[in-house]
């Protein structure tokens, strides 16, 4: 998730597509939130691991 979140952050900043930048960001945010949820060591939500 974050690595899409990255490409659709370079890909709406390139083409100037104001609708892929802000998914991008949207995804980036998530991606974040949930690595480090994972990364905490306890299951989150039922989920030990979220890939």
């Amino acid at each position: 998730m974050l690595i899409l979140g990255l490409i659709l952050l370079i890909l709406g900043f390139l083409l100037s597509i104001p609708i892929l930048w802000t998914i991008g960001i949207v995804l980036l945010v998530v991606g974040a939130v949930l690595f480090l949820l994972g990364s905490t060591g306890r299951a989150i939500g039922g989920r030990r691991h979220w890939f």
